[in-house]
């Protein structure tokens, strides 16, 4: 009888990922996500060193900065849906290697075609490492409430690694050149190949019927084609420009076209059943306005630090790193907080105190307030993150193990999705309220005011063209609409975040901790064998 209990006590173990080593395999992973994070935000402070010498147009300095973030959110379902079918660790050591070699490429590009074909590269391999690690935690950790403090340490390594990013490429450009950026990636990538191969176990779907190599595609193309439209919009395009409404339409249809093929299909290549689950649907959408809220915030946050209150990037990175503390200190205590409160109350409470926030921020003005900027910073950080990982948590919990990887990879693809609408939705609030501002303007000509009312620093180059008084007007009424459209751009979002709030009404009041069944993940021979090397 003991020997009976002893053996289904070991497999359990090996079952949840082989006991205390799946604490390692979660340094492995968040290693990883760290390099994936690093990477999205570094190149931001080297544009003007790669503009300097590479001398890249316009439309080539576009594509440098957007490319990785393009080509890495249209792949993620369909890398994550191969993790699923092949092995998603075998998937991850892929993207390890295709990460390195890109980095390099990126490192030593001698003209911007090169860059832009290694950034491409990287988005690819960034799109192998991302659902993978959150797959691959979904298998080693089966216990809900040690897989919620799993997630937390995940997501503050995220957020660590958003901020670190910009420090990072600020540090090395001030004592090597630009390719140092990206040539850090490839000792870390050399050290984590291996590792990995020997830590970190493998895991599939259940295998049943063919991939779905033309869904794959399908939603690859059509996820292309709706991020690059909303991009374009993000960045001042008009709905009416070909290379905006047609990615737009093309990308809409395709992703149609894609659904109603997985519905018909026996073995889909995502489970659309997921999404009849409210947990799961309502988690997808508390994601896409989270991060609809945080990314267009700091984008806007960032100009009103440089151009109104005139801090220097440094400075503005500085100001800037309350947000991340706090949300580090909220994935931290985010396990704790959703066994005591559960998913709904911790997603709505995370809606409700950014929402605050974003409100106190409001009464920023064309004057320097460090305690409010604080105040404002660490209650955004620690509401957004609360919000998101609760979101990740019980989108994740709700999958079958089976369909991890493209559950992850929808996930993933919300916070991509979110993060762009986010741009443009409350870029175009910001311009709309900004520019009627400057339409009459004393002493200044039309031109030169249709010419500021496209952005501040714009407003800014014009005004020094005037000089005298004008351009001094000019300027000050510049200053003047921006902090007018910041603070309309703030209640709109605080508005979006109370939608969110009542849309997190759906989760489930309190966590469900249910033990895992162990025999549908019995190791087989090369598991095991592994089990006991990295033991």
């Amino acid at each position: 009888m003991s020997g009976t209990t002893t053996a289904a006590a070991a497999l359990r173990r090996r079952a949840a990922g082989a006991g205390a080593n799946r604490w390692v395999v979660l340094v492995v992973l968040c290693v990883s996500l760290l390099l994936v994070a690093v990477d999205a935000t570094v190149l931001h402070v080297a544009v003007p060193a790669v503009t300097e010498d590479l001398r890249p147009g316009a439309i080539e300095l576009l594509w440098i900065v957007d490319i990785y973030p393009l080509v890495c959110a249209s792949l993620l379902i369909l890398f994550g849906t191969l993790g699923d079918r092949v092995g998603r660790r075998r998937v991850l050591l892929l993207g390890y290697g295709l990460f390195g070699l890109a980095s390099g490429l990126a490192a030593l590009a001698h003209d911007p075609q090169v860059l832009i074909l290694a950034r491409a590269l990287l988005g690819v391999g960034g799109a192998m490492i991302m659902p993978a690690t959150l797959s691959i935690l979904r298998q080693v950790f089966p216990d809900r409430r040690e897989r919620a403090l799993a997630i937390g340490i995940w997501s503050a390594v995220a957020a660590v690694g958003a901020a670190v990013g910009p420090l990072l490429g600020g540090f090395l450009l001030e004592h090597f050149w630009w390719g140092s950026v990206f040539l850090v990636n490839i000792p870390l990538m050399l050290v984590s190949l291996p590792v990995g191969r020997l830590l970190l176990p493998e895991s599939k779907g259940d295998g049943k019927g063919p991939w779905d190599v033309v869904g794959a595609l399908m939603a690859a193309a059509g996820l292309f084609g709706v991020v690059l439209g909303v991009k374009r919009l993000g960045g001042g395009e008009q709905v009416a420009s070909l290379l905006t409404l047609v990615p737009l339409v093309v990308g809409a249809a395709l992703l149609i076209l894609f659904v109603r093929r997985q519905r018909r299909r026996a073995y889909p290549l995502v489970d659309l059943k997921m999404f009849a689950r409210p947990a799961f649907s309502t988690s997808v959408g508390c994601i896409v306005l989270a991060m609809l809220a945080l990314v267009g915030l700091e984008l806007i946050a960032a100009q009103y630090l440089q151009l109104v209150l005139g801090l220097s990037p440094l400075e503005t990175g500085l100001r800037l790193l309350p947000l991340t503390f706090a949300a580090m200190a909220a994935g931290l205590a985010g396990a704790r907080l959703l066994r005591r409160f559960g998913p709904r109350r911790m997603v709505c409470a995370g809606f409700v105190l950014t929402a605050l926030a974003v409100l106190l921020l409001t009464a920023m003005g064309g004057e320097d307030n460090t305690g409010l900027l604080l105040a404002g910073f660490l209650l955004l950080g620690f509401g957004l993150e609360t919000t998101l990982f609760g979101a990740y948590e019980s989108m994740l919990s709700e999958a079958p193990p089976e369909q991890a990887g493209g559950a992850a990879a929808i996930g993933e693809t919300s916070y991509q999705l979110g993060a762009g609408i986010g741009i443009a939705l409350l870029g175009s609030v910001m311009n709309a309220a900004y520019a009627p501002g400057l339409s009459d303007v004393s002493g200044v000509p039309a031109s030169a005011s249709t010419a500021a009312a496209h952005s501040l620093g714009e407003a800014y180059e014009v005004a020094g063209q005037l000089g005298g008084p004008a351009g001094v007007a000019l300027r000050h009424a510049a200053r003047h609409s921006f902090v007018h459209g910041l603070h309309v751009t703030l209640l709109v979002s605080a508005v979006l975040l109370l939608l969110g709030a009542v849309m997190a009404l759906r989760l489930p009041r309190a966590m469900q901790c249910e033990a895992p069944p162990v025999e549908a993940d019995i190791p087989g021979p090369r598991e095991v064998v592994e089990s006991r090397v990295s033991a």
